[in-house]
């Protein structure tokens, strides 16, 4: 019995949110069909491709095959144009995940300017701040923090940026300025929840300035940025980002200039595709191109 290919774009579906009910609503489908149509699945090829786990399910190895093929399928039908018309092999959907800062910044200017060339492409960007996973089927590209170490995939250094103190001006009028390490460890810290980081690389305030309180902890840099532009402390922000706003003020960079690597990781079997290597080579390209902003030289 032969696998159908609209299974496989299901199975494909679910492997990228780990839901049922999400992929059935990314595909215009009820929760029931989506069920039936990866037991079909399953029964065509012999056994299970998804497993239960935290949070969803997650793809067997069986799966892992069956998600590389429907990818595959996925891929051909992108490149489909009008009759006549040359196919575009930059064509099809991306899906990578990234830091909030880098979707942002670097992101969403890469694939905005990588799509003017090839309009038939389609790039989905979720936004997290974790470690590389060591499962990633359904999954082309993953942008880290730190060095990844992984298996079974292909680790790319994408380049640096530095993390500095800021705070408002207005704050810093009503508390005053701290010219010393010690004197910054006297105001609030507005920084990630240190309980729910999940990146050792990112822990630089709990080592340089220990005795620094919480202020207001998220787990999305916006919310630092907008935090310490509002006045709830001192903020622990990429300069990329602080440097931006001329209400806020970095202090001591002398003191606190924390240089961080950021990490492309992908499949090899994805980065045959050309879709992908067009993105992560657009990656590459605006990384490098804001060098001085992500190293915190403002007006570079």
């Amino acid at each position: 019995m032969k696998a159908n290919p609209d299974d496989l774009l299901i199975l494909l579906a679910v492997s990228r949110s780990a839901k049922y009910t999400t992929a059935a609503q990314t595909l215009g489908l009820n929760h029931t069909t989506v069920s039936r149509r990866i037991a079909a699945l399953e029964k065509a090829l012999g056994g299970r491709v998804l497993a239960r786990a935290a949070g969803g399910w997650e793809v067997t190895d069986l799966g892992a095959e069956a998600v590389r093929v429907a990818e595959q399928v996925e891929a051909a039908v992108g490149t489909l144009g009008a009759p006549g018309e040359a196919p575009d092999p930059i064509a099809g959907v991306v899906r990578m995940t990234a830091t909030d800062g880098f979707s942002a910044y670097i992101a969403a200017p890469a694939v905005a300017r990588l799509r003017r060339q090839h309009p038939r492409l389609s790039v989905e960007v979720v936004t997290m701040t974790r470690r590389a996973l060591q499962q990633r089927s359904g999954l082309d590209i993953e942008v880290v923090v730190g060095e990844p170490q992984v298996h079974r995939a292909e680790a790319i250094r994408l380049g640096e940026y530095m993390l500095g103190m800021y705070a408002s001006r207005a704050y810093l009028a009503e508390n005053g300025t701290p010219s010393t390490v010690e004197e910054v460890t006297e105001h609030p810290l507005v920084y990630f929840v240190d309980s729910m980081l999940q990146v050792d690389d990112l822990d630089a305030p709990r080592r340089l300035v220990p005795a620094m309180r919480d202020g207001l902890t998220s787990t999305n840099v916006f919310v630092h940025v907008e935090a310490t532009r509002a006045g709830a402390g001192i903020g622990f922000l990429p300069c990329f980002m602080g440097d931006l706003h001329d209400d806020l003020v970095r202090l001591l960079p002398g003191d606190f200039a924390e240089l961080l690597p950021y990490w492309m990781v992908l499949r090899p079997d994805s980065m045959r595709r050309p879709a992908v290597a067009a993105v992560a080579r657009a990656l590459h390209e605006e990384v490098a191109a804001h060098q001085d902003a992500l190293l915190g030289r403002r007006g570079g």
